[in-house]
């Protein structure tokens, strides 16, 4: 038996384990303020304990009753005008045990008096008004006992399908960050290619920078979240890869935090960055700039980037990265506002997520 069922059978037993005690106390109450009616002068304490037993004695029927149903409900599965007939004459017999403690062991063994109809006449052991009466206190009892079992198994099934979701986005996100990792080592180590081809002096400070970088990857980004001040610390060692390639490349860089350790999902910051120089810096022939602002203020996330580009980019360059990011916020922060736009001369993205949001991951 698996964990999942186990917690479900203990939760299904003490839900009606409470249900069970909450019944017999309402029962045990509205019997015992009725006696005081019917039997006036039977002291207090006396009427209370016939009424504690009584109410004890009916279980012997009620509980059966309701359990029996219930199976047939679940468990059953066979023609359902059969299934009525056998839970109709469950109930029949159900009434009838019920008449039978009542008229044959309640009144003249727990009261001690014969049972009657209007405090005259004996009542016997079936007839119309009884039977009704008897009838109604058990189907008053079953449909209590299955609005508690169908209202636990929704809520069950809900919790159930809510799991799975989250399964499901979790490995959803699991992919995309799967794809997103090789595509930024692929532009990077091709950066580090195009310099190793130059000879440049710089090459071994990028591959120091790049086992940082990846360091984070393999480490720091399997986590669900992270603080926003190491994945900007991530970001800044990003640009400097891509300062070291790019001589011709003015960078401003802006951040105003008031919680460093505001935590947030990785890799979602950094992708915007690198598509700003893979489809707008890498492809410029001159001057190329790229502007980063970055401010959290009470929980909420402002990011704008600003980055120069070619008047006529080069049509194939993809944007894996961009289409992942936006699938990925998506999944994280549902009530994010995302816009890009794509000017003649630059690229402008503002990203603002809201940490306080409860639909957040």
């Amino acid at each position: 038996m698996t964990a999942s069922l186990k917690s479900d059978h203990k939760s299904k037993l003490y839900i009606h384990l409470l249900f069970w005690i909450l019944y017999y106390i309402l029962e045990a109450y509205l019997d015992f303020y009725w006696s005081r009616y019917q039997f006036p002068s039977f002291k207090w304490q006396l009427r209370l304990q016939n009424t504690l037993i009584l109410e004890l004695g009916y279980f012997l029927v009620k509980i059966p009753l309701a359990y029996s149903l219930l199976y047939i409900y679940e468990k059953v599965h066979i023609n359902k005008i059969l299934k009525y007939i056998l839970c109709i004459l469950i109930v029949i017999l159900a009434v009838l045990g019920h008449r039978f403690f009542t008229h044959y062991i309640i009144y003249p063994y727990i009261y001690g008096v014969t049972e009657t109809l209007d405090g005259k006449q004996p009542s016997g052991l079936i007839n119309g008004l009884v039977a009704f009466n008897s009838f109604m206190d058990l189907i008053f009892m079953v449909g209590l006992v299955f609005g508690i079992e169908i209202t636990r198994q929704k809520n069950l099934l809900k919790d159930q399908i809510s799991q799975l979701k989250s399964e499901k986005l979790d490995q959803e996100l699991t992919m995309l960050k799967a794809q997103i990792n090789p595509h930024f080592l692929f532009n990077t180590l091709n950066n580090i290619y195009g310099m190793a081809l130059k000879k440049a002096d710089e090459t071994p400070d990028v591959i120091l920078q790049l086992s940082k970088i990846m360091r984070y990857n393999i480490y720091e980004a399997a986590e669900k979240n992270i603080s926003i001040e190491k994945d900007i610390e991530n970001i800044k060692d990003f640009i400097q890869i891509q300062k070291i390639r790019h001589h011709h490349l003015s960078v401003h860089f802006q951040e105003n935090i008031d919680n460093p350790s505001q935590e947030i999902s990785p890799l979602i910051l950094i992708q915007f960055i690198e598509n700003a120089f893979k489809h707008g810096v890498s492809e410029s022939f001159g001057e190329a700039f790229i502007s980063i602002d970055i401010e959290l203020k009470d929980g909420i996330l402002s990011y704008c980037i600003e980055n120069s580009k070619e008047e006529e980019p080069h049509q194939h360059s993809t944007k894996i990265g961009l289409k992942n990011i936006r699938r990925q916020l998506e999944l994280l922060y549902p009530k994010h506002k995302l816009s890009v736009e794509d000017k003649i001369d630059r690229y402008i993205v503002h990203l603002k997520i809201d940490f306080n949001d409860p639909s957040s991951l």
